[in-house]
């Protein structure tokens, strides 16, 4: 089965072409990172007005590149939650007017089982249950994965995500947008021991995460020196920065994998790219002998491909929509409405 994939959720406009679930034909984005940079991060009115300009290109791109006609596509999948309301209507009704034309199927995917889905691609050996860590720009889950279409969450953040912490504490030391890249770059230049930085707690909730305070940390330290003529070693800084939410984020997922007895451990999501986590999981789990899923640095950001994978599941699962598809700008990903 031939699955054309649409995914306009933040500031990526990608299509890709996925073949049963897990074979790649073809995969193509269009990124906006340059132009939202400008402004220090995604501005949501120029994203959908991008959308709008790249999304029939990149689904000719998409198509060509499989070597494939839309009468060889057997049915198309869109992300429709959450995400950017104005950029996610964008893909939606693009992919709806695709299956209005070609009376095909329209599969409706939820960008967090996209995002898990990757890594189906990645590791085609990968079957349910599994225990992932989501963590992105807008998000920070501990997810069990108890079949291709059911979930459920035991721990998210409280408020801001790792990937939002990240941004935000790279923008206050001087780094371009998206910071994330920056502070994994930088960290392996630094001291990770040169700064103290708090790991707020949740009360009565052990796998949930807070990273406000940590964010408020490093930008407080910042303002303080400058305001004392102090100079911080900025390399220290980030090294310091990313073990403490590298650290937070390890030890509540090994903590929830003991407690909820699984050996196999799946991360995914734009943070899942960070180096510094991507090795201490790993090393956590060589340790207990448990089995280490991760996606391909080009699947760990949005992309196209894993909402094709992810919609071959909901597809067999019976999960199609039909014209009177919305987009949904928050939705749980246990709470998906199904249609």
């Amino acid at each position: 089965m031939k699955i054309l994939a649409i995914e306009s959720s933040c500031d990526e406009t990608a299509a890709a072409v996925v073949e049963d679930g897990r074979t790649v034909l073809s995969s193509a984005v269009v990124s906006q990172i340059e132009e939202h940079r400008l402004y220090g991060g995604v501005v949501p009115e120029i994203a959908s007005r991008r959308h709008c300009e790249s999304i029939a290109a990149i689904t000719e791109e998409a198509l060509q590149d499989a070597g494939l006609a839309l009468h060889d596509i057997d049915a198309f999948a869109v992300t429709y939650a959450p995400g950017l309301i104005g950029a996610l209507l964008v893909g939606v009704n693009f992919a709806k007017g695709l299956s209005l034309a070609s009376k095909k199927s329209l599969i409706p995917v939820h960008h967090i089982r996209a995002h898990i889905a990757a890594n189906y691609i990645s590791n085609p050996r990968l079957t349910p249950p599994f225990l992932c860590l989501v963590a992105s720009g807008g998000h920070s889950h501990i997810i069990e994965v108890m079949d291709y279409t059911r979930f459920r969450v035991i721990g998210r953040t409280r408020d801001d995500a790792a990937g939002e912490a990240y941004d935000k504490a790279a923008r206050a030391m001087g780094f371009p947008y998206p910071g994330g890249k920056e502070i994994d770059r930088a960290a392996k230049r630094g001291d990770p021991s040169a700064y103290s930085l708090p790991r707020p707690q949740v009360d009565g909730s052990p796998y949930d995460f807070s990273f406000s305070g940590l964010k408020t940390a490093v930008i407080n330290l910042l303002h303080n020196a400058q305001q004392k003529g102090e100079a911080v070693n900025r390399d220290d800084l980030c090294a310091s920065f990313q073990q403490t939410v590298c650290d937070i984020l390890s030890e509540k997922l090994i903590h929830a994998a003991t407690a909820f007895g699984y050996r196999t451990i799946a991360i995914a999501g734009g943070v899942s790219a960070n180096s510094g986590l991507r090795q201490r999981i790993e090393s956590e789990c060589e340790k207990r002998g448990w089995q280490f899923c991760l996606p391909q640095l080009s699947l760990c950001g949005d992309n196209a491909a894993m909402v094709g994978c992810q919609a071959y599941y909901e597809f067999l699962a019976g999960y199609t929509a039909g014209l009177d598809l919305n987009a949904v700008a928050s939705m749980a990903v246990d709470e998906v409405e199904f249609f």
